[in-house]
């Protein structure tokens, strides 16, 4: 069931050993982001006991929900690709996704817009998306055949062999050099698809996804282009009535399943022991002074703040908290909320409004000391899709910004936050005619907010950067290496962010414990 946290308990601990136990054990997940839940899910139909721990009052973790003057706003993710990885936790339980979430296709999937006026439609359709590319640059057509093939062969590595694939061992990672080598995962997204495509915007076309999972497409791995092939697969989606409901039936699944979820209630630590037989317990304490015990423990939270925070007063918390302090942390995001009284025509679900800069922008965003004067942005207009999230006759938006994050650029986001939006809604007057009469509400989140109100490190959108040498068995573990019994989901780990990456997390760290547990679980 959905718990609130109810009157404040007092804050005298005990340990609250949740009555009979059972046979397959007690496990704890923190979070219920995406891979808290897939995890949550997992875990009660392989008949773990499972508490999910949520600090907010909304399940979702970034994808919360808003709700305002008539308009629904989903917070975080809105790309939905690759839905297999949701329909396979809905079938742990025998039941059909379909008889509980309408997932939409969205047609074009992107669209994508230069300052000089130039558009493309980015279709699944390959016949439509060619055609495209021969109206911005026909001497591309064939270039682009070679790149979507080269896709397609990382995409059948990267995605299919290795996506929901643990790398716990420096051997895992050999085995799978070779084939690394040979698709040159050292190269940048931005230089491969260079090697295939001439024209300058098909380029930008072309390498911008690594910013979808908090990556410079000038330094993320060739490995992202996979993403090309992963919407051309399964084309990209979006649920009726946003995504939180989406979140909202994956956590009435969970409680289906038996499993127990509580909301507003933050862990304020985590303690582990080995109890009379000998293995490893963990205790949770949540705010209210409220612990229990339990075997095992997954943590969706923010990975630098499970280990230094949540497991701060332990040695092997804070030799991973120094770990992580070293490691190139993902941008942040400036992302706005507004409802607008009246609706635009041939509006695109999901557009990509590039800037005058790209190569000298992703420099700024990814290594500078200020925050840049211009911007390039997502435009998020699910209305498009699906009216009822507006009032009638109105239309919802949102608009994201990649920035520096809060430890490379020291921006006093309280003072800058209105004024950088005021620029946004002006710089997208161009493309909506009218929009700032015609805005009913608005509110913003900043890196500050993504630090105070998500844990996240750095005020970081996207947990640890998917760079080469931070990806695979150099990202941080499925399985603590310095913790017994805890293990790790979400975009910190492997294989990384995006909801299919964060879903993959899930199953991927589940196998583990399967094999950890396995006498348990006979």
């Amino acid at each position: 069931m959905i718990q609130g946290t109810g009157p404040a308990r007092n804050k005298t601990e005990s340990v609250d050993r949740l009555g009979p136990k059972s046979p397959r054990g007690r496990a704890a997940v923190i979070g219920s982001g995406f891979g808290g839940l897939a995890a949550a899910i997992r875990l009660q139909a392989m008949g773990f006991e499972t508490v999910c721990y949520e600090s907010r009052d909304k399940a979702g973790g970034r994808a919360y929900v808003y709700r305002d003057s008539g308009f629904t706003f989903d917070a975080g993710p809105t790309v939905i690709t690759a839905p297999h990885c949701l329909e396979e936790l809905f079938d742990l339980a025998g039941e059909s996704m379909a008889d509980h979430v309408d997932l939409i296709s969205v047609d074009p999937m992107y669209r994508l817009q230069w300052p000089d006026g130039m558009q493309f439609d980015y279709s699944s359709d390959e016949s439509r998306l060619v055609e495209q590319i021969r109206k911005c640059s026909p001497s591309d057509v064939e270039g682009y055949y070679r790149f979507a093939d080269y896709t397609r062969r990382v995409f059948e590595k990267g995605y299919v062999q290795l996506g929901a694939t643990p790398f716990l061992n420096f051997s895992d990672m050999i085995r799978c050099a070779p084939d690394l080598m040979r698709l040159r995962a050292d190269r940048s997204v931005y230089a491969t698809v260079s090697r295939f495509i001439q024209s300058e915007p098909l380029r930008q076309a072309f390498s911008f996804h690594p910013l979808l999972v908090g990556g410079n497409p000038m330094e993320t791995s060739a490995i992202y282009t996979l993403i090309h092939w992963i919407e051309r697969q399964w084309g990209v989606f979006f649920p009726r009535g946003g995504t939180g409901a989406l979140v909202e039936a994956l956590v009435a699944l969970f409680e289906r399943l038996g499993g127990e979820i509580r909301l507003a209630t933050p862990v304020d630590r985590i303690s582990f022991q080995s109890d009379a037989s000998g293995k490893t317990v963990h205790d949770v304490s949540d705010s209210n002074g409220h612990k229990q015990r339990f075997d095992l423990v997954v943590s969706n939270a923010d990975i630098h703040h499970t280990y230094a925070h949540l497991y701060g007063q332990s040695p092997g918390g804070n030799r991973m908290r120094r770990k992580l302090e070293r490691m190139d942390w993902s941008m942040s995001l400036f992302v706005m909320y507004f409802g607008t009284n009246q609706r635009y025509a041939d509006l695109a679900h999901h557009t990509i409004l590039f800037g005058q800069r790209y190569q000298g922008l992703l420099r700024d965003i990814f290594h500078g000391r200020s925050l840049p004067d211009d911007f390039s942005l997502y435009l998020h207009a699910p209305t498009v899709s699906d009216p009822g999230l507006a009032q009638p006759g109105g239309e919802a938006f949102y608009v994201l910004s990649p920035v520096p994050h809060l430890g490379r650029a020291d921006v006093d986001w309280e003072q800058r936050a209105e004024s950088y939006g005021d620029a946004i809604l002006e710089s997208l007057e161009t493309h909506l005619p009218g929009l700032r009469n015609s805005i009913v509400t608005r509110r913003h989140f900043t890196p500050l907010d993504f630090r105070q109100q998500l844990n996240a490190y750095q005020g970081s959108a996207f947990s640890v950067a998917p760079k080469l040498t931070q990806s695979a068995y150099f990202r941080p573990h499925n399985k603590s290496e310095t913790i017994p019994n805890l293990y790790i989901v979400g975009g910190g780990t492997h294989p990384g962010a995006g909801v299919p990456g964060v879903i993959n997390t899930a199953k991927a760290t589940l196998g583990i414990i399967a094999k950890d547990f396995a006498k348990v679980l006979k």
